[in-house]
């Protein structure tokens, strides 16, 4: 009896943390949610309305200009990482390479640095380099900071391969190609696509590193929502993040959908 007691103690402390949990994770968007609603600037609630909804869709050119270039930088950056990473993943996988190890290592360590550390380097390499702050450099630096984590979930994948099936394809005379277009690949299409929304995921809510590499005439979302910021908080941008907000929630149930056949 006493035992069940315990149990139903230690369920309800379970449960009791989870609601706080959310509660804490949760509260501050919901709050923003709703005074997205509010016909007052203010924090002050004076009613429901939409009008900020149509000043964002119908009013705000520059948001949108910014919004177009975040879009633009996120859908190349992620692109041309998700090729690089994944032909990188393989090589180093399927060959023997020497220093595999310490490669392998050399790869992730960009997931453990500091933001502002990244953004810092590669300001001092642009600088170096006579390369002229944009677009461009948004782009170079966001193509480099996905690299890792598309790596990460490619060789995840591809050390839960089957190695029979690649070796039966070669006593069957298949050339090097044939295996990695026919086997290795089409095994690895949903691990392909949840590094692309992964990265797609990060570009677009990066503000650290972009802050360091933007020139003039760069400015990318996340740069622009801070400048509005610094002259108070517009209803636009709870409006904004709403979007961002739903955006950002089908985005991680696509990655889910596909990521899921990671562990299997």
């Amino acid at each position: 009896m006493s035992k069940r007691i315990d149990l139903t103690k230690r369920g309800l402390y379970s449960t009791g943390m989870f609601l706080v949990t959310i509660i804490f994770f949760y509260a501050p968007l919901l709050l923003l949610t709703i005074f997205s609603f509010n016909e007052s600037k203010t924090m002050v609630w004076k009613g429901f309305s939409l009008k900020w909804y149509e000043t964002f869709i119908y009013s705000s050119p520059q948001l949108w200009l910014a919004f177009e270039k975040s879009l633009l930088i996120a859908l190349s950056s992620a692109f041309v990482s998700t090729i690089i990473g994944t032909l990188g993943a393989i090589g180093l996988y399927r060959y023997s390479i020497k220093f595999k190890k310490p490669i392998e290592l050399i790869t992730l360590i960009p997931l453990l640095l500091p933001e502002i550390i990244m953004g810092v380097s590669l300001l001092i390499f642009f600088a170096g380099t006579g390369v002229k702050l944009g677009l461009f450099t948004i782009f170079l630096a966001h193509t480099t900071f996905c690299l890792p984590f598309v790596f990460l979930i490619m060789m995840s994948r591809l050390e839960e391969f089957d190695q029979s099936i690649i070796e039966a394809a070669y006593d069957l005379g298949a050339m090097e190609t044939d295996v990695l277009f026919k086997i290795i690949l089409p095994m690895s299409v949903p691990a392909i696509i949840a590094s692309y929304l992964i990265s797609m995921t990060l570009s677009l809510e990066d503000f650290v590193i972009t802050f360091f590499v933007a020139g003039p005439g760069a400015t990318t979302l996340p740069l622009y929502i801070y400048s509005m910021i610094r002259f108070g908080v517009s209803p636009v941008i709870n409006v904004l993040s709403v979007f961002i907000i739903v955006a950002s929630v089908l985005l991680t149930l696509l990655t889910l959908r596909f990521s899921k056949y990671l562990f299997k």
